[in-house]
């Protein structure tokens, strides 16, 4: 008798949080940015798979439910590690709160949530974000019509700061008299 090799299939809970999962984070702007920019190097587009693979495994291999520190410090760390971005705005926050309710919810056989975030997700499949200099992060809370609970949707790129040398002080320019000689200025120590 031959053995049957395959692994059981995941439980349909497990396969919604996965559905979920993703389109939580193809919602989340900041990563949208990081893949689109190419941040992640030459595989990046496979790397939200691969990170939402990475939560749902700690969904189901902690023996304790990873609460949102925890998974908002994995997101953290995973954006730090694979697109070399520190992240300064609390976005890792909002999406690993999405994340654990959505758990919650789908280990109760609820699906509105899925449903919601894969519908936003549908809409904005394929479409860039302009990153441009200092935007501000406005992201819009909508209202579950059913439940009246608060989802985020990251519409809008983050904020992005250009880092800057500081200038130099600006030098006095020398100050010419009217027969074309130059002005030799002590330094000045009080009087003048």
């Amino acid at each position: 008798m031959a053995e049957n090799s395959q692994t059981p299939a995941p439980a349909p809970q497990i396969v919604l949080f996965a559905r979920g999962v993703l389109a939580r984070l193809a919602l989340w702007s900041t990563l949208r940015i990081a893949v689109q920019e190419n941040w992640g190097g030459p595989d990046a587009k496979q790397k939200p798979t691969w990170i939402a693979s990475t939560i749902v495994d700690s969904f189901e291999e902690e023996i304790q439910q990873p609460d949102e520190q925890y998974i908002e410090e994995m997101l953290l760390q995973i954006v730090a590690d694979e697109f070399e971005a520190v992240l300064e705005d609390d976005s890792a926050a909002s999406v690993a709160r999405d994340i654990v309710r959505m758990w919650v919810e789908t280990k109760e056989g609820k699906e509105d949530a899925v449903k919601k975030y894969e519908e936003l997700a549908d809409k904005v499949k394929g479409k860039r974000i302009e990153v441009k200099e200092n935007i501000e992060s406005d992201d819009d809370d909508w209202e579950d019509e059913e439940d009246g609970e608060d989802y985020m949707e990251d519409d809008e790129a983050p904020r992005l700061i250009e880092h800057k040398a500081p200038s130099p002080a600006p030098k006095d320019e020398p100050e010419v008299d009217e027969d074309g000689f130059t002005l030799v200025k002590g330094k000045a120590k009080g009087r003048r």
